[in-house]
């Protein structure tokens, strides 16, 4: 294997601007709503966040299924913070 190939190689592995754009945001997306979570002692939206700003790291280089999973996360939080759990009594 020469040098060139060797780089074309390694240039494929690289994520796409797509990947790391989406990863930025949902990572964003995700600390703002940990700190919302934190502020308001609400342990869903507290729990949802951090999934959502570390499942990008999970997911590899499918973008459909990193949007897909990010965009689900992000409706969770917002059901979660539109319709807060009653507490039992």
């Amino acid at each position: 294997m020469d040098e060139q190939e060797l780089l074309a190689l390694l240039w494929s592995l690289l994520p796409s601007r797509a990947y790391l754009i989406a990863a930025f945001v949902f990572g964003l997306l995700g600390m703002a709503a940990f700190y919302y979570g934190r502020k308001r002692t609400n342990k869903r939206v507290t729990w949802l966040a951090v999934g959502l700003m570390f499942y990008p790291y999970v997911i590899g280089s499918d973008i459909r299924l990193l949007y897909g999973v990010g965009i689900a996360f992000c409706i969770a939080i917002a059901v979660s913070i539109y319709y807060p759990q009653e507490p039992k009594t």
